[in-house]
Protein backbone atom coordinates (compact mmCIF):
# COMPACT_ATOMS: atom_id res chain seq x y z
CA UNK A 1 0.00 0.00 0.00
CA UNK A 2 1.13 3.74 -1.13
CA UNK A 3 1.94 6.12 2.31
CA UNK A 4 -0.22 8.44 0.69
CA UNK A 5 0.67 11.75 1.81
CA UNK A 6 -1.00 15.39 1.09
CA UNK A 7 1.06 18.41 0.70
CA UNK A 8 0.65 21.33 3.68
CA UNK A 9 0.90 24.78 2.28
CA UNK A 10 1.22 27.84 4.11
CA UNK A 11 -1.66 30.52 3.65
CA UNK A 12 0.51 31.80 0.38
CA UNK A 13 -0.06 28.36 -1.02
CA UNK A 14 3.58 27.56 -0.66
CA UNK A 15 4.54 23.76 -0.14
CA UNK A 16 5.98 23.46 4.15
CA UNK A 17 5.79 19.93 3.92
CA UNK A 18 3.84 16.74 3.68
CA UNK A 19 1.75 14.77 6.20
CA UNK A 20 -0.06 11.21 6.20
CA UNK A 21 -3.49 11.42 4.69
CA UNK A 22 -5.16 8.87 7.02
CA UNK A 23 -4.16 11.86 10.05
CA UNK A 24 -4.03 14.86 8.28
CA UNK A 25 -8.23 15.09 9.03
CA UNK A 26 -8.48 16.05 12.41
CA UNK A 27 -9.75 19.18 15.09
CA UNK A 28 -7.09 21.09 14.11
CA UNK A 29 -6.46 20.32 10.24
CA UNK A 30 -3.70 21.99 8.46
CA UNK A 31 -4.26 23.64 5.56
CA UNK A 32 -3.52 21.53 2.71
CA UNK A 33 -3.49 21.27 -0.91
CA UNK A 34 -6.52 19.14 -2.19
CA UNK A 35 -8.86 19.74 -5.72
CA UNK A 36 -12.05 19.32 -6.72
CA UNK A 37 -13.68 18.42 -10.01
CA UNK A 38 -16.77 18.12 -11.33
CA UNK A 39 -17.13 15.39 -14.52
CA UNK A 40 -19.80 17.14 -17.53
CA UNK A 41 -21.32 15.49 -20.32
CA UNK A 42 -22.41 16.39 -23.63
CA UNK A 43 -25.88 17.65 -22.18
CA UNK A 44 -24.01 19.75 -19.65
CA UNK A 45 -25.20 18.04 -16.90
CA UNK A 46 -23.08 17.12 -14.10
CA UNK A 47 -21.97 14.06 -12.36
CA UNK A 48 -22.69 14.01 -8.48
CA UNK A 49 -21.19 11.25 -6.16
CA UNK A 50 -22.71 10.26 -3.15
CA UNK A 51 -19.73 10.01 -0.72
CA UNK A 52 -18.61 6.09 0.85
CA UNK A 53 -20.43 5.69 4.14
CA UNK A 54 -17.33 4.23 5.18
CA UNK A 55 -15.44 7.41 4.87
CA UNK A 56 -14.05 8.90 7.54
CA UNK A 57 -14.65 12.80 6.20
CA UNK A 58 -18.37 13.95 5.10
CA UNK A 59 -19.76 10.03 4.85
CA UNK A 60 -22.66 9.81 3.17
CA UNK A 61 -22.72 13.27 1.43
CA UNK A 62 -24.03 14.12 -1.93
CA UNK A 63 -20.93 16.41 -3.67
CA UNK A 64 -19.12 17.15 -6.94
CA UNK A 65 -18.13 13.98 -8.84
CA UNK A 66 -14.76 13.23 -7.59
CA UNK A 67 -12.00 15.04 -5.16
CA UNK A 68 -9.16 14.62 -3.50
CA UNK A 69 -4.91 15.45 -2.50
CA UNK A 70 -2.44 15.70 -5.12
CA UNK A 71 0.62 13.53 -3.87
CA UNK A 72 3.46 15.16 -3.23
CA UNK A 73 5.20 15.85 -6.62
CA UNK A 74 2.19 15.52 -8.55
CA UNK A 75 0.42 18.20 -10.84
CA UNK A 76 -3.69 18.49 -9.71
CA UNK A 77 -4.89 17.53 -13.04
CA UNK A 78 -2.75 14.59 -13.39
CA UNK A 79 -4.09 13.89 -9.80
CA UNK A 80 -8.14 14.26 -11.30
CA UNK A 81 -7.19 12.01 -13.52
CA UNK A 82 -6.03 9.28 -11.31
CA UNK A 83 -8.72 10.08 -8.71
CA UNK A 84 -10.97 9.49 -11.70
CA UNK A 85 -10.19 6.55 -12.44
CA UNK A 86 -9.77 5.40 -9.15
CA UNK A 87 -12.90 6.44 -7.69
CA UNK A 88 -15.24 6.04 -10.77
CA UNK A 89 -13.73 4.29 -13.44
CA UNK A 90 -13.39 6.67 -15.43
CA UNK A 91 -10.35 7.80 -17.98
CA UNK A 92 -10.13 10.80 -19.08
CA UNK A 93 -7.30 12.67 -21.17
CA UNK A 94 -7.98 16.81 -20.25
CA UNK A 95 -8.88 18.60 -17.34
CA UNK A 96 -9.42 22.12 -17.12
CA UNK A 97 -9.03 24.14 -14.82
CA UNK A 98 -12.32 26.75 -13.59
CA UNK A 99 -11.62 27.88 -10.45
CA UNK A 100 -7.94 28.20 -9.50
CA UNK A 101 -7.89 29.89 -6.25
CA UNK A 102 -10.93 28.32 -4.12
CA UNK A 103 -10.00 27.78 -0.48
CA UNK A 104 -12.73 26.81 2.33
CA UNK A 105 -12.51 25.44 6.04
CA UNK A 106 -15.68 23.28 7.03
CA UNK A 107 -16.09 21.31 10.35
CA UNK A 108 -18.06 18.44 10.27
CA UNK A 109 -20.82 17.89 13.51
CA UNK A 110 -18.00 15.69 15.10
CA UNK A 111 -15.90 18.05 15.37
CA UNK A 112 -13.43 16.78 12.16
CA UNK A 113 -12.45 19.56 10.13
CA UNK A 114 -11.58 20.12 6.16
CA UNK A 115 -8.82 22.73 5.33
CA UNK A 116 -8.13 23.20 1.55
CA UNK A 117 -6.68 25.08 -0.93
CA UNK A 118 -8.69 23.43 -3.46
CA UNK A 119 -8.21 24.34 -7.23
CA UNK A 120 -11.32 23.15 -9.25
CA UNK A 121 -11.62 21.58 -12.41
CA UNK A 122 -14.39 20.55 -15.45
CA UNK A 123 -14.01 17.33 -17.03
CA UNK A 124 -15.42 16.56 -20.02
CA UNK A 125 -16.98 12.61 -20.46
CA UNK A 126 -20.16 10.89 -20.97
CA UNK A 127 -21.16 7.48 -19.84
CA UNK A 128 -22.06 5.19 -16.99
CA UNK A 129 -19.18 5.34 -14.37
CA UNK A 130 -18.01 2.25 -12.23
CA UNK A 131 -17.94 3.29 -8.87
CA UNK A 132 -15.56 2.15 -6.35
CA UNK A 133 -17.71 1.02 -2.96
CA UNK A 134 -14.95 1.96 -1.10
CA UNK A 135 -14.87 5.84 -2.24
CA UNK A 136 -18.68 6.34 -3.58
CA UNK A 137 -21.78 4.91 -2.11
CA UNK A 138 -24.22 6.18 -5.65
CA UNK A 139 -24.31 8.76 -8.03
CA UNK A 140 -26.60 10.59 -10.57
CA UNK A 141 -26.20 12.79 -13.50
CA UNK A 142 -27.95 16.18 -12.41
CA UNK A 143 -28.64 19.92 -13.91
CA UNK A 144 -26.39 22.29 -11.86
CA UNK A 145 -29.36 24.33 -11.31
CA UNK A 146 -30.78 21.45 -9.08
CA UNK A 147 -27.84 20.93 -6.76
CA UNK A 148 -29.22 23.67 -4.12
CA UNK A 149 -31.94 21.41 -4.06
CA UNK A 150 -30.39 18.60 -2.41
CA UNK A 151 -30.75 18.33 0.97
CA UNK A 152 -27.43 16.51 1.82
CA UNK A 153 -24.78 18.53 -0.51
CA UNK A 154 -21.01 19.19 0.63
CA UNK A 155 -20.14 22.35 2.47
CA UNK A 156 -17.25 22.54 -0.48
CA UNK A 157 -20.10 21.93 -3.36
CA UNK A 158 -22.38 24.81 -2.15
CA UNK A 159 -19.55 27.52 -1.67
CA UNK A 160 -18.20 26.29 -5.33
CA UNK A 161 -21.95 27.04 -6.52
CA UNK A 162 -21.98 30.37 -5.59
CA UNK A 163 -18.42 30.79 -7.51
CA UNK A 164 -19.22 29.01 -10.53
CA UNK A 165 -21.54 30.81 -12.63
CA UNK A 166 -24.11 29.67 -15.21
CA UNK A 167 -24.36 26.19 -16.66
CA UNK A 168 -21.03 24.00 -16.62
CA UNK A 169 -20.45 24.38 -20.08
CA UNK A 170 -20.22 28.31 -19.68
CA UNK A 171 -17.68 28.08 -16.98
CA UNK A 172 -14.35 29.94 -18.37
CA UNK A 173 -11.35 28.40 -18.33
CA UNK A 174 -8.81 30.02 -16.01
CA UNK A 175 -5.20 30.61 -16.33
CA UNK A 176 -2.87 28.49 -14.48
CA UNK A 177 -0.70 30.89 -13.33
CA UNK A 178 -3.31 31.99 -10.68
CA UNK A 179 -2.86 28.04 -9.14
CA UNK A 180 -1.22 28.06 -5.41
CA UNK A 181 2.71 27.83 -5.89
CA UNK A 182 2.67 24.32 -4.86
CA UNK A 183 0.05 23.32 -7.11
CA UNK A 184 1.99 24.72 -9.96
CA UNK A 185 4.42 21.64 -10.93
CA UNK A 186 5.28 20.89 -14.07
CA UNK A 187 6.79 17.39 -15.61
Amino acid sequence: MIDERVVLVDESGRAVGTEAKATVHHAATPLHLAFSSYVVDTAGRVLLTRRAFGKPTWPGVWTNSCCGHPLPGEPPELAVRRRLADELGIVVDTTELVLPEFRYRAEMPTGVVENEICPVYRVWWTGDPTPNPAEVADYRWAEWHELRDLPELSPWCLLQLDELPGSPVEWPVADPARLPPAAQIQL
